[in-house]
């Protein structure tokens, strides 16, 4: 058997750190930007970004073929007609609002949707899964909470609302016996 080599022992020498390829600034070199104040209280010419749009719209509209006189008319009346356009400057803001009426479903259809009902039965599956009571007989059948929940839905015994909202937030509660099948 042949003996191990012996690995020569290297002390490694601890380079110097490399100069710093930019060098630090003094507090008196440091250029402070120019920053360009608006003035919140100044108008923007509406008259001027009105007339701006219109050039553009003519620009679309003309391309790049020439347009016959009647076509010309009709754009200049399409221009005229933009010019006399009321401008709103402010949106205000709308206040979502519930909607009712007794028993009438006003938005959506008038049965469940499935998105709906499954999360009527998840909920309440959970529910039942973490001790509560159920509001039906438990059926023979069921194996699981979600078929009690489901159960539970088919008999409308569910003391739950749902909320449908429209887009600008307005909304409409709806308690679950309001549903048809």
């Amino acid at each position: 058997m042949s003996e191990p080599e012996e690995t020569p022992i290297t002390t490694e020498k601890k380079e110097e750190e490399p100069a710093p390829l930019v060098e630090e600034a003094k507090l008196e070199e440091i250029i402070q930007p120019e920053t360009e104040e608006i003035d919140p209280d100044a108008e923007v010419s509406i008259h001027a970004t009105m007339e701006k749009a219109i050039d553009n719209y003519r620009k679309i509209k003309e391309g790049k073929e020439e347009l016959t006189d009647k076509q010309l008319e009709d754009l200049e009346k399409e221009c005229e007609a933009i010019r006399q356009r009321e401008i709103i400057d402010v949106d205000e803001q709308h206040e979502a609002i519930e909607l009712s009426a007794d028993g009438k479903i006003l938005m959506g259809p008038p049965t469940l949707t499935r998105f709906e009902k499954a999360r009527i039965m998840g909920a309440r599956a959970l529910q039942l899964s973490l001790g509560a009571p159920p509001f039906i007989d438990i059926p023979v059948s069921a194996a699981t909470s979600l078929d009690i929940s489901m159960k539970e839905l088919e008999e409308r015994v569910i003391p739950i609302t749902i909320r449908r909202v429209l887009p600008n937030g307005d909304y409409q509660n709806i308690p679950l016996f309001d549903f048809k099948e």
